[in-house]
């Protein structure tokens, strides 16, 4: 077998946590299975908002791993105010109106003055260093993952000055994503964006999305090839004794400002008064980051005493929650820019053998990757009656012993298949 080299270009490696990591550290672990050795770039002193060191035992021991110094303006920002610092560079960014004036001021300067973000500084050095080493190695083909996107930005100009062959992954939209109107842009700074965007949609030999509406989006924008590998799972060695004794609503991953159900809230709420059974073994827990607001949400619809805050925890800790609970909750925000929004956590919840209960906009990706594998049931912002229906639904199966999934057509979201994709896509290039 001939083996293809190919150099991937990413910010979040081990020891980050969060699903951005994820998606490539996975993709490198099975690349080599189908002939191509991958070898990753990443910052050698990055400001993660979120670390997992369990993540850093995954790496797969005979990769080659390139990194190269990165100013971090976040770690400037620290100095001010380190909560505002950290919140805004995981995308915890509160409502306008609760925002302090160091926030506000954050937001303006990491809007107008980073663009596209605030790794831009990495964009010169890491082209100087990368020409050296693509030609010194003859690597043909390289892969760049945002965001951040200004990674793009370094194959971009790589592509400039040398003969290669460059696809750039997407695992969020660009300019439509939810956050970027909460940037306080300039008019002169939208519309760079838009013209960044562009040149990296219009020069990238193949642009890979993570969902279907984000592709319909792109093809809208260039002419270039677009196509969809997914996020996925992947088989773990985790195990649990057994299911919890309470009946647990869990949502693992960040729930920020913008993704709160108040319908939920008031739908828990209300059954907790109305069913005496319900409100004796009923608990949510919230795995991960929270937003203020949500929390604020959630005491005020009456829930302090079935509330059960975790915050941040490792992944197989995580996994440990989604296979112990009862039902998995899954928000999206109730708005056209997130249809194209599939929270990588979906994939594992999908292995879990637990229930989903997701809401958010109607017709979204997520929507439709539920249903079609019969993991959950989905609802919308307006559905309150039917949502409450169902959580009735789930507890009385809970009660008689019989809440389960029968989960179908899970194979094509596993790592090992969508690797065996990506690597078609590089060889075909």
């Amino acid at each position: 077998m001939n083996i293809q080299k190919v150099l991937i270009i990413c910010y979040y490696w081990p020891p980050a946590g969060g699903p951005g990591v994820q998606r490539w550290l996975k993709f490198v672990k099975y690349l080599p299975e189908f002939g191509i050795e991958p070898i990753v770039y990443c910052p050698e002193n990055p400001n993660y908002p979120i670390i997992d060191k369990s993540l850093v035992n995954e790496i797969p021991k005979d990769i080659t791993i390139l990194k190269q110094p990165i100013k971090e303006p976040y770690q400037l920002a620290s100095l001010l105010s380190n909560k505002s610092s950290k919140n805004i560079s995981s995308g915890v960014i509160p409502k306008v109106k609760k925002q302090s004036l160091i926030e506000r001021l954050m937001l303006y300067v990491r809007g107008n003055f980073f663009i596209p973000d605030a790794r831009k500084k990495w964009v010169k050095p890491s082209v100087e260093f990368l020409s050296d080493y693509i030609k010194k190695h003859r690597i043909e083909t390289i892969i760049t993952t945002g965001p951040p996107h200004s990674l793009h930005l370094i194959a971009l100009q790589l592509k400039q000055k040398l003969k290669i062959k460059w696809i750039a992954d997407f695992r969020d939209p660009w300019t439509t994503i939810g956050y970027h109107k909460a940037l306080k842009l300039t008019k002169a700074s939208k519309q760079r964006h838009l013209q960044l965007e562009s040149e990296v949609l219009n020069s990238a030999d193949t642009i890979i999305v993570t969902s279907n509406h984000t592709k319909k989006e792109f093809t809208t924008k260039t002419n270039q090839s677009v196509m969809v590998i997914t996020n996925g799972y992947d088989n773990h060695s985790v195990r649990v004794e057994g299911k919890d004794k309470k009946f647990t609503l869990s949502h693992i991953g960040s729930l920020l400002s913008e993704r709160n159900p108040k319908l939920l809230w008031d739908v828990l709420s209300e059954l907790i008064s109305e069913n005496e059974a319900f409100s004796k073994v009923f608990q949510l827990n919230l795995i991960g980051v929270v937003s203020d607001d949500v929390l604020e949400s959630i005491l005020n619809s009456g829930l302090k005493n079935h509330l059960n805050v975790v915050g941040y925890v490792n992944h197989d800790e995580a996994i440990k929650y989604q296979m112990s609970s009862r039902l998995l909750l899954l928000i999206e925000i109730d708005s056209e820019d997130t249809k194209a929004i599939i929270p990588g956590k979906l994939f594992e919840y999908l292995i879990s053998e637990t229930p989903i209960l997701a809401i958010g906009p109607e017709n979204s990706d997520m929507q439709q990757i539920i249903t079609k594998t019969n993991t959950g049931v989905y609802f919308n912002y307006h559905e309150k009656e039917k949502l409450k229906a169902q959580i009735v639904s789930y507890f009385e199966a809970f009660l008689e012993n019989k809440l389960k999934v029968h989960a179908i057509g899970l194979q094509p979201y596993s790592r090992r298949e969508l690797t065996k994709t990506l690597s078609e896509v590089v060889k075909q290039l």
